[in-house]
């Protein structure tokens, strides 16, 4: 009788074990996908600046040394929102590209393609992780 108690007692800790492994790789994945909506959220907002800002888009990409206000504070919000930026130190700094996109004949406003790309690195962990936005811009005008 004292050995089946043994057992299972055994079984039961076995059981707690696994219980106690599944919530922690549960929380790891739901930390995870906070970070990925963060990164989604930041490359959507800095998209919506380039439309609105369509006027000093050649300003946005890391092409343009010099400093303009809202693309540094823009990193500086991703450096706030995710673990594992470095923006003194250049570690995993949010790059912003943009390139010509493409053209229709009578398009008197040619869009331009932009690459938004947001590295970061959980705490703790050794693979460092990546979203990538690319979207077109465009000047907009109001028709009469």
């Amino acid at each position: 009788m004292l050995i089946e108690a043994l057992i299972g007692i055994l079984i039961f800790s076995i059981g707690i074990l696994a219980l106690i492994g599944m919530q922690g790789t549960a929380v790891k994945n739901a930390t995870d996908a906070r970070y990925r909506s963060d990164a989604a959220y930041l490359a959507n907002r800095i998209a919506a600046q380039l439309r609105l800002d369509f006027a000093n888009i050649s300003s946005y990409p890391d092409s343009y040394t010099p400093n303009y206000q809202p693309r540094t504070d823009w990193r500086t919000q991703v450096q706030t929102a995710l673990p594992g930026i470095d923006l003194t130190a250049a570690q995993r700094v949010p790059s912003i590209t943009v390139a010509p996109g493409p053209t229709f004949a009578g398009d008197s406003h040619p869009t331009s393609q932009a690459v938004i790309t947001i590295w970061w690195q959980q705490p703790g962990d050794t693979q460092q992780r990546q979203f990538q936005l690319i979207t077109y811009v465009a000047k907009y005008e109001l028709l009469p």
